[in-house]
């Protein structure tokens, strides 16, 4: 068998043994809290759609009236011609929410933080990121020609100690962790950077919109100002893209030099359009941060001495499994419930670790997240009762 067939079906194998092969399933209203999966319907824990603006009718109004202004596509960089005055107008609104001197656009998360981070860093520099960054951190971390260090989730003592040891550098953490909820404590990294010469650097994608007043994210509740800020707009904003909040010489650096922006086709300019009005809903809708709340405030009440509770301020709300049998058997039994909450296995997170990943909307009510807990506590009874 050629080299790369016999990779590819021993890799595919391995997975299928060790019960971690991920798949896809259709469905239909995934950007809901009501989602239908083979003409079955369910209520949807699973969405990162946290202020429930995903398919907002102001929204979907604001993409069609974009559309017929700007077209479907931006058809070119946007050093060539694929900047419009959409972009420059989403750039200056997120200036003008967030207070920085610049935005920088990109088409994902992913893509912004690799930009970053391939951009910025040389051969002689340090880069010290928390163990439970973003993958998208991560890979570009190693990849590039930086040495990486990884400190233990949170732990700033450990921070300090490995820029003592190996000098200056970019420290990376996210605001909201995705698979555990919890937040980084970034009013005391920040004084670590400042105290011995680093910069810091935060990806904000579950934070923003949500924490915060006017839902400025993590480093707004925090007080804090990092060099760059990442932010996504395909979470608690529910369109999709996201950018990077900095400094007008280092805004200018990146669209020299980070070749997912040069190299890359350009946001669409509807889009964009779209951005800006969500970021205009977020600023101004605060009953969905005071509606996600209440939620958490049932969710803790009705769950808060199960095994599996793990207690957070986000809408985040792990439940954990440990094994990834017993996981994928919790999220079938709340299937059959009529709940979809998704089983998070190895390799997302560590070995004996795997949860199921509870997401809360503001289009959620009081009763769906009843009738989730009800199903958590059944699960536990019967699995006790079967000594398992």
């Amino acid at each position: 068998m050629p080299l790369f067939e016999s990779r590819i079906t021993s890799a595919l194998q391995q997975r299928r043994e060790q019960g971690l092969l991920r798949t896809l399933s259709p469905v239909h209203g995934g950007n809901t809290t009501q989602i239908k999966v083979a003409k079955q319907s369910f209520t949807n824990f699973s969405s990162n759609d946290y202020l429930g603006l995903a398919n907002h009718d102001a929204l979907k109004a604001t993409w069609k009236t974009a559309v017929d202004r700007y077209g479907i596509g931006s058809a070119a960089s946007p050093m060539v011609t694929g900047f419009s005055y959409a972009h420059h107008e989403l750039q200056d609104t997120l200036c003008d929410w967030l207070g920085f001197e610049q935005a920088v656009l990109f088409n994902s998360g992913f893509s912004a933080n690799q930009a970053v981070l391939f951009a910025l860093l040389e051969k002689s520099d340090c880069i010290y990121q928390d163990k439970l960054n973003h993958a998208s951190l991560i890979e570009a971390g190693l990849l590039s020609p930086a040495t990486q260090f990884r400190f233990p989730h949170n732990n700033t003592e450990r921070l300090h100690d490995l820029i003592e040891r190996n000098g200056a550098g970019l420290v990376v953490t996210e605001g909201v962790f995705s698979m555990d909820g919890d937040r980084a404590p970034l009013a005391n990294i920040q004084a670590q950077c400042q105290k011995q010469n680093c910069w810091l650097m935060v990806d904000d994608a579950h934070g923003i919109g949500v924490l915060g007043k006017e839902g400025k994210g993590s480093c707004e509740e925090s007080l804090i100002k990092p060099q760059l800020l990442m932010v996504t707009f395909g979470k608690a904003l529910g369109v999709h893209g996201a950018a990077v909040l900095c400094s007008s010489s280092t805004a200018e650096y990146l669209r020299q030099y980070a070749r997912n922006f040069v190299y890359s086709t350009a946001m669409l300019p509807a889009q964009a359009v779209v951005v800006t009005k969500a970021i205009e809903l977020t600023r101004t809708q605060q009953w969905r941060r005071d509606q996600l709340s209440e939620l958490q405030h049932t969710y803790s009440s009705l769950l808060g001495d199960l095994p599996g509770y793990i207690d957070t301020q986000t809408p985040i709300k792990p439940y954990l499994a440990g094994s990834t049998d017993r996981a994928m058997s919790l999220a079938c039994y709340l299937r059959q419930q009529g709940l979809w909450a998704t089983a998070i296995r190895p390799p997302t997170v560590a070995q004996g670790k795997a949860r199921i990943r509870v997401t809360l909307s503001a289009n959620h009510t009081v009763e769906e997240v009843s009738k989730l807990a009800q199903s958590l506590k059944q699960f536990e009874y019967q699995h006790a009762k079967e000594g398992g």
